[in-house]
């Protein structure tokens, strides 16, 4: 076990070091992905995705990676509201598009899978947007509108997604999704009323001068829960962390306990689950069935030409194309179509090669939307100062 997370961490670092270059910053877990399907099945064999200790770490990664980004939706910004009616507008715009556009692939492909191309092509993933907004710095008028687009498109795909991956168990995941969000409704009115009462302040200052970590230890404690929740009724965990992460978010999320939550994150689970996820997905099938090649281009592109349509509405075409981004949706699509059988191996591949696309196109379009700096000039040393 230790060896194996070993060799994870470190492949895990080796790739994130594209991320640190200057220039076209590709996000952080694109790298991590990539490195996950060098040492996965796919190609060295190094990590065995199948392994139990590793499957269960990365499952606790993708439900902490939806938590740190549903808290980083900025629910209590009062500028959001001026800006709801044109985030709501563009997300319905564009989930409308993508029906009949993953009808449309579907046929073009053969592959018997319309709805869940459709949930695909109309999400986007506030766990890549948010970081890659603020890491450009891109703001001005326009920022607001997407950040509710974003957000708006993951909640209703993450609910979506289990109603339409397993049509036959429709009516149970959907009272599953239902029960993870009254839970998750019930902490938010918990946790409003310990901040009005003052608990939650006198428990802040208590953990901190002793070191407790008692919010960190709360918060992970009720993610569980969540999570087993979730799992029980055959609900993706994503759905857990994120509508944890909104709880949180509404009420208020305290500064230290935002530190502690991203390092655990960051530091440990989200390299884990990346890798895991890489070394789960056999690209060679790909190979064997060029035409899911195809599948898998044809959706990053579908998925970015219908995220561009709100241009007519005034958003600019870089915004346009960082919404398209893709990884929770498809990601646990995968995760959950091949533990049941319900997605081919080269389907599951396709779906990953997609968002792959989506997300070498979100980086350029943070290039693109990234503010430019006006450079500064060195001044000139005196003349009888001699330059260092």
């Amino acid at each position: 076990m230790f060896a194996t997370l070993a060799v994870v961490m470190v492949v895990a670092l080796v790739g994130s070091l594209p991320a640190a270059r200057s220039g076209i910053r590709l996000p952080l877990v694109l790298g991590e992905l990539l490195a996950g399907i060098v040492v996965g099945i796919s190609g060295l064999g190094w990590v065995d995705a199948s392994e139990p200790t590793l499957d269960a770490v990365a499952q606790v990664g993708f439900a902490l990676v939806m938590f740190v980004a549903g808290t980083h939706v900025p629910i209590r910004d009062a500028r959001l509201r001026p800006a709801l009616g044109r985030g709501i507008g563009r997300a319905a715009l564009v989930g409308a598009l993508a029906v009949p556009a993953g009808i449309g692939l579907a046929q073009l492909f053969d592959a018997p899978h319309p709805a869940l191309f459709a949930v695909l092509l109309s999400s986007s993933s506030a766990a890549l947007v948010l970081p890659i907004v603020d890491t450009a710095g891109i703001d001005g008028p326009e920022l607001l509108p997407l950040l509710v687009q974003v957000a708006v498109a993951d909640t209703v795909c993450i609910v979506a997604l289990p109603l339409v991956i397993d049509p036959p168990r429709a009516l149970h995941a959907g009272l599953g999704a239902v029960a993870v969000i009254a839970c998750a409704a019930v902490v938010f009115v918990a946790l409003r009323q310990l901040e009005r009462t003052g608990m939650r302040r006198r428990v802040h200052h208590v953990s901190k001068d002793r070191k407790l970590a008692i919010e960190l230890r709360v918060s992970l404690a009720v993610l569980f829960g969540l999570g087993a929740l979730a799992v029980w009724t055959h609900v993706s965990v994503m759905l857990a962390g994120f509508a944890l992460g909104l709880a949180v978010a509404a009420v208020g999320e305290p500064r230290r306990l935002a530190g502690q939550l991203f390092a655990v994150t960051e530091g440990f689970f989200a390299p884990v689950f990346y890798v895991w996820i890489g070394a789960s997905i056999d690209v060679r099938v790909l190979w064997e069935e060029p035409s899911r090649i195809g599948l898998g281009l044809a959706l990053g592109a579908a998925a970015i030409a219908v995220h561009l349509v709100p241009r007519a509405t005034g958003q600019p075409f870089a915004l346009g194309a960082l919404s398209a981004t893709q990884l929770g949706i498809p990601l646990a699509a995968v995760a959950i179509g091949i533990a049941g059988g319900l997605l081919s191996r080269a389907d599951a591949a396709a779906l990953v090669l997609g968002a792959l696309v989506t997300i070498v196109a979100a980086a350029i379009a943070a290039a693109v939307a990234t503010p430019r700096r006006p450079h500064t000039a060195e001044p000139k040393p005196p003349p009888d100062t001699p330059r260092p």
